[in-house]
């Protein structure tokens, strides 16, 4: 008796992913696993060099919570004032940007902070388990992936304490005093006398984002059911009835059975073409690269400064340092004032931890929703699928919303309710 063959649920689709960063290449790669036909849709030369190319590296599964609290309007204009204050903010002349401000303002009380904290650790753990499960193809010691933890760092005795008073899982975390700390990180001597403690997390990671992608998108290659096109520019959906009939490109007309939206800020834009508001907001973030020298004396931990609003983390033989929201629209130019400032608090907090003075600038536009919440599964289309609103967080959540997205255009349940993750909600 002939053994009946299974077939995945994508077999022989054809699917276009717009947008070869993290979010894409992951998607792309559960999606290609699940026996769609995956193409991948860049408009840049190469993967990941937009907000995926120098980000804080952070994947911190535990640390979600959403920008969105009770007491950050009040909290954001004193960050204003400050010479190198955490948050920027520039009017425009763009309805999209108001708009995302006055619902961003709905969310900041203590009960959507912690309703959206919820969800966002329910897919943090996901992702975790997404992570392990791309170690088998992608070796984590080739983009300097490090598991040594996550240090918190508090100034204010006040703000410590509200934060050791959080119900969180005390399994999860170590409350520190400030000599503590140091001797948990040394490189945080500096600070010892400006620190009211630290909370400290197991199990949380640094990586190299890029180099991640780029890794991913070699495996991809060798897959049968992969192709990528780079320079290739998504100017427009085509729609009929109901479904989207192909996507206009600097290529030319591409046509599949479905399309994903994985396109950072760029997904506000396209979305739009198809009839789609999309509650994104471009967040400018900076960051320095610095590299470490052999008498530097460079974080081994992955550090916040919760004040500043600053991360430290050792990757590979560099110390990437990052922060900073500037809300000034789409614009991707690297503010030299900004990144003044962000040198002269890593000179502060970490004098000896890396070599400043070749350090490297970037800046990148991260696209999140006002709750911080990403979005991912069906559009009003029956065959445009959604997966973006990450924010500073993509690294952390992507292999989670690739998993999400490839069970739900697969028919299947997702592993939790979505709620308010899903775009159709």
């Amino acid at each position: 008796m002939m053994q009946e063959t299974r077939r995945h649920p994508g077999a022989g689709q054809q699917v276009i992913i717009i947008g070869a960063g993290i979010v894409g290449l992951t998607s792309a790669w559960w999606l290609a696993e699940a026996g769609y036909k995956v193409t991948v849709l860049e408009r840049n030369e190469q993967v990941a060099i937009a907000a995926s190319y120098r980000n804080g590296g952070q994947l911190s599964y535990r640390y979600v919570a959403p920008l969105a609290d009770a007491g950050i309007p009040l909290k954001a204009l004193s960050w204003m004032l400050q010479k190198d204050g955490p948050l920027r903010f520039r009017p425009e002349a763009d309805w999209r940007q108001w708009r995302w401000l006055a619902s961003f303002l709905r969310n900041c009380n203590v009960a959507s902070n912690a309703r959206t904290t919820a969800k966002l650790l329910e897919l943090g753990e996901l992702s975790r388990t997404g992570m392990a499960q791309l170690e088998l193809s992608v070796p984590p010691d080739a983009y300097a992936w490090r598991d040594a933890g996550k240090l918190i760092v508090y100034r204010s005795p006040a703000i410590f304490q509200r934060a050791v008073a959080r119900p969180e899982s005390e399994e999860a975390r170590i409350v520190l005093t400030p000599e503590q700390a140091v001797q948990r990180e040394p490189a945080l001597a500096a600070l010892q006398g400006a620190l009211a403690g630290g909370i400290f997390t197991q199990g949380e990671a640094v990586a190299d984002c890029h180099a991640f992608c780029q890794l991913l998108t070699a495996r991809l290659l060798q897959h049968p059911n992969f192709a990528l096109l780079l320079k290739g520019e998504a100017r427009q959906f085509m729609t009929n009835r109901g479904k989207i009939t192909g996507v206009d490109t600097s290529l030319g007309l591409l046509e599949a059975d479905h399309y994903v939206l994985a396109a950072g800020i760029q997904s506000r834009d396209l979305a739009a073409t198809a009839g789609i508001y999309l509650p994104l907001y471009p967040l400018k973030g900076y960051s320095l690269n610095a590299p470490i020298r052999a008498q530097d004396l460079a974080p081994e931990i992955s550090i916040t400064d919760f004040e500043r609003k600053v991360l430290y983390a050792r990757i590979g033989n560099s110390l990437r340092v990052a922060a900073m929201v500037d809300m000034v629209g789409a614009d991707t130019r690297i503010d030299a004032g900004r990144i003044a400032g962000l040198t002269r608090l890593a000179r502060e907090a970490m004098p000896q931890a890396a070599d400043y003075e070749q350090a490297t600038a970037w800046a990148g536009l991260r696209p999140a929703t006002p709750n911080s919440a990403p979005l991912v599964g069906p559009s009003k289309y029956s065959n445009l699928w959604l997966n973006v609103g990450h924010g500073p967080l993509g690294f952390t959540f992507a292999a989670g919303t690739a998993r999400i997205l490839a069970d739900l255009m697969s028919g299947q349940a997702p592993p939790f309710a979505l709620d308010f993750l899903s775009p159709r909600q």
